[in-house]
């Protein structure tokens, strides 16, 4: 039984507003996945991006394996997002007439042990919709914390 990998993107949420979720899967070496696996990866300042009516991730770092010759893979490359075609059109055409953009929300692997990348469909917060978001969750915190006293 594999151990399951979950790496998140923690800032996507407070920086983005979130329209839709997709689940795409990655196009990667040998070394690549192996690095995956073993946890040493981060998509914290990755975005995606389209080139040639395909989707690729940029910015995503994802360490050399330990154990990998000289056949390793670079840290940081473009990596190929598969997805079905019409998927790719609706995003395509979102993120050109709407200005949305495509941030990955989540890195993790499958029943079956292959890497899946959640993205999302997003519009960037402002300043003032950040501190709503503050807000909010310290208000959720302390009813918490309050009904955990009256428990």
């Amino acid at each position: 039984m594999q151990k399951t990998i979950n790496i998140l993107n923690k800032r996507a949420r407070f920086d983005y507003e979130i329209i839709d979720r997709y689940t795409a899967g990655i196009v990667l070496t040998g070394t690549e996945i192996k690095s995956i696996r073993l946890g040493k990866a981060s998509i914290a300042e990755s975005f995606c991006e389209f080139h040639n009516n395909e989707l690729f991730i940029i910015n995503s770092h994802i360490e050399e394996y330990l154990y990998g010759t000289h056949y390793n893979h670079k840290a940081k490359s473009e990596r190929k997002l598969l997805l079905n075609k019409k998927e790719l059109k609706g995003l395509l055409k979102d993120v050109q007439n709407k200005g949305l953009t495509i941030i990955p929300l989540r890195l993790f692997t499958n029943d079956k042990g292959l890497a899946k990348l959640e993205i999302a469909l997003c519009r960037g917060k402002k300043n003032y919709d950040k501190r709503e978001s503050i807000k909010e969750r310290d208000t959720k915190r302390d009813l918490d914390r309050i009904k955990k006293v009256y428990k």
